[in-house]
């Protein structure tokens, strides 16, 4: 079985920890799988650019406790080693409490937990620390080890390592004080693989050094793959949802395309959205608007994901053939799903980082500026039918932007919604009171939200139903979209 990374808080290491490891495994030659534990985008693309195979999310609040144990074992059985990345501190969950947390998910698939901690400034008191991470609960954890980052001199590694033999604690590793081991980061998190220079020369220097600074033989032992799972999780939760037989297959060739914004701007999905298209009969056909590339031919649906259009607003609004064949497409009735930077995309302008305002698709009537920093999971409360929902669904997302909306002159908006025009949902969550969000239109699904479709498998299901002849033809007679489709329980109802 494999162990957990974990920290006491983040900017401890263990993404650093977790990306030497993954180097070390690639370079031995083993076939690695790599997990996340939480909603993160970024370090899932730096661990499966190591690693070589997608990073999977593992997010019991966005998916649910059986979605987290089928995606583990599921793909960390087909595999020979297996690392899964803690997110923020061990402990750190929903608000102030752990639920979602790396120790809830530790708990779960019962892992061993490896402490990661940054000492550079303590000594004695290290012990203090571990011993209240290793003893804190529920839920409560099996310490595996520790890895100490930043450490000064081998004099200070010999006061630490003294410190943990005293709780009878291993040490399987540190690392120097050294600003070489820096990852970058920007405002929403470390840099993706596409920005940090030279990144196969990183490649090579990670694997070099948890050979040279970590207990490798321990973690070999520590990163078992675990007993194969015996079904796919995506088609188990589509299951859940619609009779397995609606999952004919559709002639090669003659599968709807869905057009997914991929490029430097918009890069925050999770790999099983193309999964779940495939699943139901979509093909996903990757679109460049930073590249200003024509929208693809024939396509039946637009997806329009996260990222960072704000740190590429003047060549995006000087892509006019992309925002413009966009707007005409969505006004001649293309279904669009669109969420966090897909979303300030739709509006009639962007402040970009410098400040500096720039025309965008003025499809929705808004301009997108930076703002305060909104942050944490909600609970959304679907308002009235819509493209992919219906009324009173309820499921999880994650919000993530300091970006905000600001009503385009003579609109009046109201927490996100046009006065008169159906809400899309209702959404709260801790420390963030209930408030109108989103905006639907008869084709368009716009919204701040994350959400992670193993948590709401309907919405694929719903996406197929409505991408044209090809897709409905395939649904046995008397499927009536979207209706008779129910979204399953929310993976976890609090807020």
């Amino acid at each position: 079985m494999s162990c957990l990374i974990g920290a006491p808080c983040s900017g401890s290491g263990k993404t650093l920890v977790s990306l030497c490891l993954a180097a070390a495994a690639r370079a031995r030659g083993a076939r690695l799988q790599t997990f996340k534990v939480g909603p993160d985008y970024l370090d899932p693309q730096l661990l499966s650019q190591v690693a070589g195979l997608p990073c999977r999310n593992l997010d019991p609040l966005l998916c649910g406790e059986d979605w987290v144990r089928r995606s583990y074992s599921w793909h960390g059985g087909q595999a020979d080693r297996v690392l899964v990345e803690g997110v923020m501190g061990l402990f750190d969950g929903r608000g102030p409490s752990s639920e979602g947390s790396s120790a809830a998910v530790a708990q779960l698939l019962d892992l061993p937990v490896v402490l990661v901690v940054e000492a550079s400034r303590q000594a004695g008191s290290l012990a203090a620390l571990v011993r209240g991470f290793r003893d804190h609960g529920p839920p409560q954890v099996r310490m595996a080890g520790v890895v100490l980052n930043r450490v000064a001199s081998q004099r200070h590694r010999a006061l630490l390592a003294e410190a943990l033999a005293d709780l009878g604690m291993p040490l399987l590793g540190s690392f120097p004080q050294d600003p070489c081991l820096d990852l970058p980061s920007r405002h929403l998190g470390l840099l993706p693989p596409h920005d940090l220079p030279d990144f196969n020369g990183r490649l090579a220097q990670w694997a070099a050094l948890a050979e040279r600074h970590l207990d490798m033989e321990r973690f070999w032992d520590l990163m078992k793959s675990p007993q194969p799972g015996n079904e796919d999780p995506i088609l188990h939760s589509l299951d859940q949802v619609a009779p397995r037989e609606l999952l004919r297959s559709v002639p090669l060739g003659q599968q709807p395309k869905v057009a997914i914004a991929a490029d430097a701007a918009f890069h925050f999905r999770y790999p099983e959205t193309a999964e779940f298209l495939t699943a139901v009969g979509l093909d996903s056909i990757p679109w460049s608007p930073l590249a200003d590339e024509p929208l693809p031919q024939a396509c039946a649906a637009v997806l329009l994901p996260g990222g960072y259009p704000e740190l590429h607003g003047a060549q995006l609004g000087q892509a006019r053939r992309s925002l413009c064949q966009l707007a005409a497409a969505v006004d001649g009735g293309l279904p669009l799903v669109a969420e966090c930077g897909g979303l300030m995309l739709l509006g009639e302008a962007l402040q970009d980082a410098a400040g500096t305002w720039q025309p965008m698709a003025n499809i929705l009537p808004f301009r997108a500026q930076r703002g305060e920093l909104s942050l944490g999971y909600r609970r959304a409360t679907v308002s009235a039918n819509s493209l992919l929902l219906r009324r009173g669904e309820t499921l999880t997302g994650h919000e993530f932007h300091r970006w905000q909306l600001l009503p385009k002159a003579g609109v009046t908006v109201s927490e996100g919604a046009v006065a008169g025009q159906p809400e899309l949902w209702q959404v709260e969550g801790w420390g963030s009171p209930r408030r109108s969000e989103g905006w639907t239109t008869r084709n368009v699904h716009a919204s701040w939200l994350h959400i992670h479709w193993g948590g709401c498998p309907a919405i694929p299901w719903r996406l197929a139903a409505l991408t044209g002849p090809a897709g409905p033809s395939r649904i046995a007679a008397g499927f009536s979209f979207p209706l008779n489709l129910a979204l399953p329980p929310p993976a976890n109802a609090g807020a």
